[in-house]
């Protein structure tokens, strides 16, 4: 099983979005600084996971969060 999860730096107000099949292994990667990309934001706290059967149906899905239809659909939905 694999998910695709939104994370958001309280401190810095930014979102990271991406896919892992251990979410909570990976947030801790995310917030020891290990993850280039965001590890100046630290620290990160999940708002949002959804659960995927195979590694290429949640591709598809974060794909699509990062996509400008994605992005308004984060907004109207989670807020952001």
């Amino acid at each position: 099983m694999y998910c695709v999860y939104i994370i958001y730096s309280v401190d810095f107000k930014r979102y990271y979005v991406g896919l892992s099949s251990n979410i909570s292994q990976r947030l801790e990667t995310h917030n020891l600084g290990v993850v280039k990309s965001t590890k100046a934001f630290c620290p990160w706290k999940i708002i949002y996971t959804e659960i995927f059967e195979t590694r290429i149906e949640a591709r598809k899905k974060e794909k699509y969060f990062k996509s400008a239809a994605g992005r308004r659909w984060r907004k109207k939905n989670l807020g952001m």
